[in-house]
């Protein structure tokens, strides 16, 4: 056990008397098998079930978010973010782009008015709680059903998931076994240089590889991506940890072991969602 001089600063001590991984390593690593294996599986069969594991994450992690913000004082409109999240996400394969704004434009407005019975006190608070829930989980989350619409989409959403798995690996390890220098101790205690460098390399070279391999693209495209996807991967841990910081908690949630709250796993892969889609949209374009 380890106390972290950079989590003493942030928060309790009896909360940061960790491992040296900072967490059950061996349930970690197998609930991530889990999962990859299911992503995978559903990719090289129906892409159509790929969403649906996309709409039951969304839910999920809507859900917990919804219990932190409520032990926090603030009350979501669940059932509209719930359902909004679930519209967002599905019509994005038919409609795409439109189809997301149209329906996150209706769930923002039904909010406003699903609140109507609670009054004034911290209505604004509430509603923007709830169409921040609707945008960052659903909103980025529904640019992963973006990536499989087309008849490659299988291959591009595999490119997003092995550079964020990298580039997740790739830090832990190097932050595990070197991590000295701190990146933003105020924010995320365990964030090192040493490990966003390994998070560069390894994301990188995935992120190149699976473009390479995957959708027939150049080197330079696939580094250009790779370490595209390994700043907003790294952006998206911190920003996890923002709120988690603004909320007083250390997990969103115990959903999955060694790991916490579902949002505490997919905090990479969603502003990684929306980037992957653009960039592989302007640098592989489909049926090239």
């Amino acid at each position: 056990m380890r106390l972290s001089a950079g989590c003493r600063a942030v928060y309790p001590a009896e909360r940061c008397r960790v491992g040296r991984a900072g967490r059950n390593l061996w349930a970690a690593i197998a609930v991530g098998l889990l999962m990859g294996a299911g992503a995978l599986v559903a990719l090289v069969t129906v892409r159509q079930v790929f969403i649906g594991i996309v709409a039951v994450i969304v839910a999920g992690s809507s859900w917990e978010l919804a219990g932190v913000l409520r032990q926090a004082g603030t009350r979501v409109s669940l059932p509209p973010v719930l359902l909004g999240g679930q519209t967002m996400v599905w019509l994005a394969w038919p409609f795409g782009l439109n189809g997301i704004l149209i329906a996150f434009v209706i769930t923002a407005l039904v909010c406003l008015v699903w609140r109507f019975p609670g009054g004034a006190a911290g209505y604004l608070r509430d509603v923007s709680a709830s169409v921040f829930s609707t945008a960052y989980l659903a909103g980025f989350a529904a640019f992963a059903t973006l990536l499989v619409v087309p008849d490659d989409g299988a291959a591009r959403a595999l490119c997003l998931l092995l550079a964020v798995v990298a580039s997740d690996i790739g830090g832990y390890a190097t932050g595990v076994l070197g991590g000295r220098h701190l990146m933003a101790p105020s924010i995320s205690p365990k964030k090192s240089w040493e490990g966003f460098l390994g998070s560069l390399g390894g994301g990188t070279a995935a992120g190149a590889l699976s473009v390479i391999f995957l959708l027939g693209g150049q080197l330079w495209q696939g580094l250009l991506f790779g370490s595209a996807i390994v700043l907003t991967a790294t952006g998206g841990d911190l920003v996890e940890s923002l709120i988690k910081r603004d909320l007083g908690v250390k997990d969103m949630g115990t959903m999955l072991p060694g790991h916490g709250g579902l949002m505490d796993r997919i905090d990479s892969l969603l502003p990684s969602a929306v980037v992957s889609w653009l960039l592989l949209s302007l640098l592989v374009p489909v049926g090239r």
